[in-house]
């Protein structure tokens, strides 16, 4: 009895201790489960089924890019174009079994090639070309990009219904992106800890001419390392197209940042030879868990960049002082231990400080409130007009008494679907979702639909998805009211370039529709040229650079807002105002600033405060089971210098 009583004592001292090491040998897992705790004690919404699901969903794309990473990160390499890759991928998917008839089988298999392609090309470049492995993955990431929009002429392209299916759920609970995230996690750790070519990857990361002179063939080895990342980078590029519905030109663009930070948290060292698997999806976890929980608790969307980049730059550092705490000699081992416990500690210490800490000052307090709550999903708030939507809806709702949680989709329509995912998740009352891309934001507004929530498409509409209302201006008039203003004011003829807004959102497409339509009223105006610029002012300043090298005698420009409008009259300097005449679109401040000032000729103006407060207004109503008109019209007029003074905006 003494016997079996000690055999149990050890054995649970054992699975204890075990667990106890576990825990100190992996600082990200410490502090995946603190910050599961305090988002928990935090967020009564977040230890949900149905969020947990939601989590694993947000953090499939980066995990599955982050395990190639892993591979080439361990051999001491670098990937900075799996993003690009990603989106190559799933356009040659798409357009393949779209425009090219292929079946989708086959076309399937094309994106894969295309994965292997690219990494073939970076190991090319690597191994026999000399190129340092930042320069030839950077380059790869531009060719890629670059492509990805040749091929899809800078459009969404509609995924095959067939393939779409990965971003469904299985038997109605499991959501295929996480299933798809586990098997790869699952081939690449096989790779990684039971395979010559795993082997070698930690050879190389050690020690390159070491592993040289043991007889390892390097080159072709990197070679298979690459070719392996741009399989993964492919399969996320697939992933994350059938979550949205269509493959984006402009997807996952930023995303090797992330893979490589999941990495990097997750214990691998970017010198080589260390890292496994289950790190990277332990530091895939806990960025997603950062962005859901921060979603959740209505911390500023300016200020959520700020904690992340903070917790993520802590967690690295406290990982590497416990892993050096760890590294003491044999004779000083107890110290070594107690440092390393230390370190793991601090790191779960400081990472609980920074969540606390940030909610305690950026929290609003009011989901303690019985208030009506609604969420704001804004496509961007790098763009006055979309600060000005956010202000005249959190007028209009703290005016009614409405809980507003705003958040900033920062041009990327994967993130803006995770931020509506949130919000379903989260029992909201109400959504309003201005769409980064109309067509990717479909299958999360239909899950909000299925949920019962009503949802308000603001400034945007949504395709192939049920909105309660849409509160838009008319952008066809106001495209037909700027082409009519530039050509009246050269007297029916002359040169003009147009600058078009982001590809795939109804916006730019409804814009450029009117500027068409008004344009066919005066012949006499020729377009020399019309360009994309993203509704950004900086690249309204580059594209329009380069145009004036190809056209330097233009006459007119049209903008499809007011930021790529003053981006333009940057470039054209003293030819704003004076030889050339420049129409934006939007009446943001600054855009009536310089049509005060004489550069902007004239300005389309919407009235973007009134677009925020009509919407919160909507979504109240709906709420209420009130009914709402799908389509609320709000004016736009022509702003210039001699109406200017009175225009409230």
């Amino acid at each position: 009895m003494a016997t079996d009583t000690l055999k149990s004592t050890t054995g649970a001292g054992g699975a204890s201790g075990g667990l106890r090491r576990l825990l100190l040998d992996n600082g990200a897992l410490t502090a995946l489960i603190v910050l599961v705790i305090a988002m928990s004690a935090l967020s009564g919404d977040f230890l949900t089924t149905d969020n947990l699901l939601n989590v694993g969903v947000q953090a499939a794309v980066t995990a599955i890019l982050a395990f190639g990473v892993t591979f080439v990160i361990v051999s001491a390499g670098i990937d900075l174009s799996v993003g690009s890759v990603a989106a190559l991928s799933a356009t040659v998917l798409a357009w393949s079994a779209t425009s090219a008839g292929v079946p989708v089988f086959l076309a399937v298999l094309l994106a894969i090639a295309t994965g292997i392609v690219c990494g073939l090309v970076n190991g090319i470049l690597i191994s026999y070309g000399k190129l340092p492995p930042f320069i030839a993955t950077l380059a790869m990431l531009s060719v890629a990009r670059g492509l990805s929009l040749v091929i899809s002429e800078g459009s969404p392209i509609a995924f095959p219904d067939s393939v779409s299916h990965l971003g469904d759920t299985l038997g109605g609970w499991l959501p295929v992106p996480v299933l798809v995230m586990v098997v790869m996690g699952l081939i690449a750790a096989l790779v990684l800890g039971r395979t010559y070519i795993g082997r070698s990857m930690y050879a190389i990361g050690g020690n390159e001419e070491a592993a040289r002179l043991s007889g390892l063939r390097v080159k072709r080895q990197k070679l298979a390392i690459y070719a392996f990342s741009g399989v993964f980078a492919a399969v996320a590029g697939v992933v994350l197209a059938a979550r949205l519905s269509s493959a984006q030109p402009q997807a996952a663009d930023g995303y090797e940042l992330d893979a490589i930070a999941a990495v990097v948290i997750g214990g691998a060292s970017l010198a080589g030879g260390t890292g496994k698997a289950s790190g990277t999806l332990i530091g895939a976890l806990i960025l997603a868990v950062l962005r859901n929980g921060l979603n959740l608790m209505n911390v500023s969307a300016f200020w959520q960049q700020v904690v992340i980049g903070v917790v993520i730059a802590l967690a690295v550092l406290f990982d590497t002082l416990r892993r050096k705490a760890g590294a003491t000699p044999v004779a000083g081992a107890s110290s070594g231990g107690k440092g390393r416990q230390a370190a793991t500690y601090g790191l779960a210490a400081v990472v609980t400080v920074a969540i606390v800490g940030a909610t305690s000052f950026l929290h609003n307090g009011s989901s303690a409130t019985s208030s009506p709550k609604v969420g704001l999903s804004l496509s961007t708030l790098n763009n006055p007009f979309f600060v000005q939507i956010r202000a005249g809806a959190q007028a209009e709702a703290e005016k009614r008494g409405v809980d507003l949680t705003v958040t900033d989709a920062q041009n990327d329509a994967s993130q803006q679907a995770n931020q509506l995912q949130n919000f379903t998740s989260s029992g909201l009352g109400a959504i309003i979702v201005n769409p980064v891309d109309s067509d990717a934001a479909s299958n999360s507004v239909k899950a909000a639909d299925q949920a019962k929530i009503p949802v308000i498409a603001v400034d945007r509409g949504v395709n192939k998805a049920p909105v309660d209302a849409l509160v838009a201006s008319d952008n066809v008039a106001g495209g037909e009211l700027a082409a009519k203003t530039i050509a009246d004011k050269l007297g029916g003829k002359g040169k003009i370039v147009i600058l078009q807004g982001q590809a795939g959102t109804s916006a730019a497409r409804e814009r450029a529709q009117g500027f068409a339509n008004g344009l066919k009223a005066f012949p006499g105006i020729r377009v020399v040229a019309q360009q994309p610029a993203d509704f950004d002012r900086t690249k309204g300043l580059d594209v329009m650079s380069n145009l004036l090298q190809a056209h330097p005698d233009v006459q007119g420009v049209i903008a499809a807002n007011d930021e790529m409008a003053l981006g333009a009259i940057k470039a054209l300097g003293s030819k704003a105002g004076t030889s050339v005449s420049v129409v934006g679109f939007d009446g943001t401040p600054d855009g009536l600033k310089a049509v005060e000032g004489g550069t902007l000729y004239a300005s389309v103006a919407q009235q973007p405060s009134q677009l925020g407060k009509i919407a919160v207004d909507n979504a109240l109503r709906a709420l209420k089971g009130e009914k709402v008109e799908e389509t609320v019209k709000v004016p736009v007029k022509v702003v210039t210098k001699e109406n200017v003074a009175g225009f409230s905006g």
